[in-house]
């Protein structure tokens, strides 16, 4: 029997024909990431799309014998199950993304040798609708900081730690899960920066004031000794049993903050990501800047908090200029 293709060498390699559906999504989850380095979410995103793109294809009579020949796979039958999925209700931001995904699979398929042809590669993304993400005003980020401040004064070692988690996300615009990640040791006090790792395994460096910096002198002193127990990690944010803070925990904590403001959104931890970039740069920070802050790849990612910055400009003209 031939030997499977190995990974650039451009030849298909017939014995992967019946390999498994099962097979083929264990290999291919393992791409995504150990070489892609996708983030855990993604991969799952990515794995629910290329399943159900499996699942079509086997309906259409591509399975013999628990096996799947991914020769089977072509631009016509990607474009029916992205049309089916339409029907089905799936909203143009997915769809966007389950055809991204089947290009990611079909060009991984080509290069192990799983298939001959690239069925994916003229496969066109439907356009996503770009929403301006919801904010909070800079006096409503700097009331529910006051708030969190006020509740930390006490001393109670979860409170020490709910109002660093906002001052971080809010003074360094990081994700919640690079803010969960973050160990003791990534914290350079006499600058006053994080080593952040972000997506794709990508390291940044991003800065932060003096209020979160007193927070976090208030937290290491008063609250992680008190949360830690032997077993405790390095994290430098910990969960009330000792263990790291789990993003779904930092999530209720700002949910919870902008909640008690009156008139503000309810908003993620993503929220004050996106309230420290409009402020940012409503505050006179170049994109680039904001850009490299935020951990952006693409500057058109950064582009959308010039939008959010527009469109209350347009607020503010149409209230007060007398010829708006």
């Amino acid at each position: 029997m031939p030997e499977p293709r190995r990974e650039g060498t451009g030849q298909a390699a017939p014995g992967n024909a019946a390999e498994s559906v099962d097979g083929h999504l264990a290999a291919f989850a393992a791409h995504l990431r150990y070489e892609r380095a996708l983030s855990p979410h993604t991969v799952r995103a990515y794995l629910g799309d290329v399943t159900s793109l499996l699942g079509h294809v086997r309906d259409r009579g591509g399975a013999q014998d628990g096996g799947l020949d991914l020769d089977d796979l072509d631009l016509a039958g990607l474009r029916a199950w992205l049309a089916a999925e339409r029907a089905r209700g799936a909203s143009r931001t997915t769809l966007a993304r389950r055809a991204a995904a089947a290009r990611t699979f079909t060009a991984w398929v080509v290069r192990t040798g799983r298939a001959a042809t690239d069925a994916g590669a003229r496969l066109a993304s439907p356009r996503a609708h770009r929403r301006l993400p919801e904010v909070l005003r800079a006096d409503q980020a700097a009331e529910a900081l006051r708030a969190a401040a006020s509740g930390a004064a006490e001393g109670d070692p979860v409170a020490l730690r709910d109002h660093l988690v906002l001052e971080l996300l809010y003074a360094t615009g990081v994700r919640v899960s690079e803010l969960c990640g973050l160990d003791v040791d990534d914290v350079d006090d006499g600058r006053r920066t994080l080593r952040v790792l972000g997506k794709g395994g990508k390291e940044r460096t991003v800065v932060y004031g003096a209020p979160a910096a007193a927070a976090l002198e208030d937290w290491r002193r008063d609250g992680r000794p008190a949360l830690a127990v032997p077993t405790s990690p390095p994290a430098l944010l910990l969960g009330a049993r000792g263990g790291r803070l789990d993003p779904r925990i930092a999530r209720t904590v700002v949910h919870d903050a902008a909640g008690a403001v009156p008139g503000a959104p309810d908003i993620a931890p993503h929220g004050l990501r996106h309230s420290a970039a409009t402020h940012l740069l409503e505050g006179g920070a170049d994109l680039r800047s904001v850009q490299e802050l935020l951990g952006h790849a693409s500057p058109a990612t950064t582009q959308l908090y010039t939008h959010v910055s527009a469109e209350r400009l347009r607020a503010v003209h149409d209230t007060a200029h007398p010829r708006a």
